[in-house]
């Protein structure tokens, strides 16, 4: 009798979501072609709100990394005014081989240029 309903409380449980999470990103703008953008020399992404970042949360010297991340739902931000420069960027985290992608909910200026490339 406890087999049955062992057995039907885990067929009721819930399969495991595939959760996407917030992140955040910074690194060099680019544009590909047109309405391709692009964060590249960008550094590791890092758990984070959707929210644009609190003054005291942008870095005064613009980190660089090794990554690139292809932007997406970007016709919601002026990306081109950011163009060639250090953003911080936050959204969903979509992991990707070759290149993953960025979910854009927030675009922030770090720097009027990009950082050298982390070697």
């Amino acid at each position: 009798m406890m087999i049955p309903m062992l057995l039907a409380a885990l067929a009721a449980q819930a399969p495991p979501s595939n959760k996407i999470d917030i992140v955040s990103v910074t690194g060099c703008l680019k544009e590909a072609s047109p309405n391709t953008w692009s964060l590249t020399s960008a550094t590791e992404p890092v758990p984070s709100s959707a929210n644009a970042p609190p003054a005291k949360d942008v870095p005064k010297t613009p980190p660089a990394g090794k990554n690139e991340f292809r932007l997406i739902g970007v016709s919601e931000f002026n990306l081109p005014a950011h163009k060639d420069h250090t953003v911080i960027v936050k959204g969903l985290y979509i992991k990707a081989s070759p290149v993953s992608r960025l979910n854009i909910t927030s675009v922030t200026m770090v720097a009027p240029s990009c950082a050298a490339p982390a070697k």
